[in-house]
């Protein structure tokens, strides 16, 4: 028999795992969140496999039956489905209250192509690039790309993230394999001019009031046989960074109002963490803002959090009461 103090307690979904590349960072983004939810909440455990079965309980079940047994959702998926505004969708469609971004948002800052045409229409600073789908590239047109665009690129799938799928081509042959590469993970590709500068990440935190915080940049150093920080260094090998970064003033503040003008531009909601390259001559550039990063022991997120003073439980908390309210 429940207890009437079970019965105030409020029901968590947490949704982890999901049909994308990314599904493992997920299961452990996931894991963490069930791990550390504060005690006034009770957690609920919901597995969506690789081919999108959602499950609770061990138990396959449609999500309609599975978000009824919840009060709020805490979406803890990354990629396609679940970071793209599909999932959103279909919890926007039964009214149940999830953490992140709502689903117009997640889609555009999901798509590196759109998000880029809206920083540079709010002044936000980016690399140059080109996107391309499968239909544009014909042999022809490849070889007018490697020609006409600087060198060397960087090609990344058009949709998706930690840093799945991305190849600096340094020669024709991996400017070729590389738009393969991304094709075969997206819809599309997106070839972006290589900004050579010290790698940079900055979270912003949504309050009550409808106001925002950035907090403090991280600084992040990659292994000297890496050219940039992709997703080994991100989730396999040791991580050296520095938080707050080894940025003078100027630069931490500068940081910090890109990472709330894009949060803002997007229109993102609860957090967000945009990733950044910092330049000795050529300022500060906007990469690429992800609106569900990763929570897992090796992520940034976590990191920036501990340099604010502020405890995991904590933030998962601040988090579930913005969805709720």
């Amino acid at each position: 028999m429940t207890d009437s103090s079970e019965r105030r307690k409020i029901r968590v979904g947490v949704l982890r795992g999901g049909p994308s590349d990314e599904y493992g960072v997920s299961l452990q983004t996931g894991a963490k969140v069930l791990e550390n939810l504060p005690a006034q909440y009770i957690p609920q455990d919901i597995f969506i496999s690789r081919d999108g079965a959602w499950h609770m309980g061990g138990i396959v079940r449609p999500p309609e039956k599975v978000l009824a047994q919840v009060d709020v959702v805490f979406n803890a998926l990354h990629g396609a489905y679940g970071e793209d505004g599909k999932v959103q969708n279909l919890l926007e469609t039964y009214g149940v209250p999830f953490t992140g971004s709502r689903s117009l948002p997640s889609s555009l800052s999901m798509h590196k192509g759109l998000a880029k045409k809206i920083f540079l229409q709010h002044g936000i600073k980016t690399p140059f690039s080109v996107v391309i789908t499968p239909r544009d590239a014909t042999a022809r047109r490849v070889i007018e790309l490697f020609q006409s665009f600087p060198q060397p690129a960087i090609i990344k799938p058009v949709s998706g993230g930690s840093s799945m799928g991305i190849t600096i081509a340094k020669d024709f042959l991996s400017f070729e394999q590389g738009i393969e590469e991304a094709f075969r993970r997206s819809g599309g590709a997106i070839l972006e001019e290589y900004v050579r500068g010290q790698e940079a990440s900055c979270t912003v935190i949504g309050n009550a009031q409808g106001g925002l915080y950035s907090l403090f940049p991280v600084e992040i150093t990659t292994s000297p046989d890496k050219d940039f920080f992709d997703y080994e260094s991100k989730y396999e090998l040791p991580i050296n960074h520095a938080c707050p970064g080894n940025f003078s003033s100027d630069i931490k503040n500068a940081i910090q109002n890109i990472a709330l003008d894009a949060h803002r531009a997007l229109g993102l909601r609860h957090y967000s963490q945009s990733d950044l390259i910092v330049t000795q001559n050529r300022g500060i550039y906007l990469l690429e803002v992800n609106s569900l990063p990763g929570l897992t022991e090796k992520s940034l997120l976590p990191v920036s959090l501990a340099s604010a003073g502020v405890s995991f439980p904590d933030f998962l908390h601040h988090t579930l009461t913005l969805a709720l309210s």
